[in-house]
């Protein structure tokens, strides 16, 4: 489900606060670049308030960003909906005891972690990133917090690249985006 489908007009300013790069980092990739999103202090405002909208009354105890860009958005929301904050990070970055996830990409694989005891079995979480696009790493930050008993209430993020059918790697884990990009 994307919230673009809408009639709401933050939307729109958001979207068009986000500035495609065409060849980057690679050829042939449009990379959906959040930082002059980050900088229209409205439409960056305007995608905190839609989330917060969103899951402020669905008993959310747990918002989980996905490195790096979900530690951008997720602790905002998680302080207006009063949940913990809780960072998924790839490998080395996590001081002390940690639990893992491997997980595959399209040109390899890599590892997500989060600390042990940064949540317990029973809560319910938000996983946060600003964008999905094959869903390797929602996914993992996923099955991450699934292992340990948390109940994944939706996945968010402000962009979906469709044409990669990350949504699928989801399997049938509601995903709820603000805008679509370009593929």
């Amino acid at each position: 489900m994307a919230a673009e489908d809408g009639k709401d007009p933050r939307l729109a300013r958001i979207s068009s606060a986000i500035r495609v790069i065409p060849d980057f980092p690679k050829p042939g990739i449009l990379f959906q670049d959040i930082t002059t999103l980050l900088l229209d202090t409205k439409a960056f405002k305007d995608t905190i308030d839609l989330f917060v909208e969103r899951y402020k009354d669905k008993e959310i105890s747990v918002v989980a960003g996905v490195e790096a860009r979900g530690f951008i958005f997720g602790p905002p929301i998680a302080l207006a909906i009063g949940a913990k904050f809780v960072p998924m990070r790839k490998p080395n970055k996590l001081p002390g005891k940690v639990i893992s996830e491997e997980y595959s990409l399209e040109y390899g694989t890599d590892i997500m972690e989060m600390h042990v005891g940064a949540v317990e079995a029973g809560e319910r979480a938000l996983i946060i990133d600003d964008l999905i696009a094959t869903g390797g790493t929602l996914g993992a930050a996923l099955r991450l917090l699934e292992r340990v008993g948390v109940h994944v209430v939706e996945c968010a993020c402000v962009i979906e690249l469709p044409g990669l059918k990350g949504r699928e790697r989801l399997g049938d884990k509601p995903l709820f985006v603000l805008v679509n990009g370009d593929a």
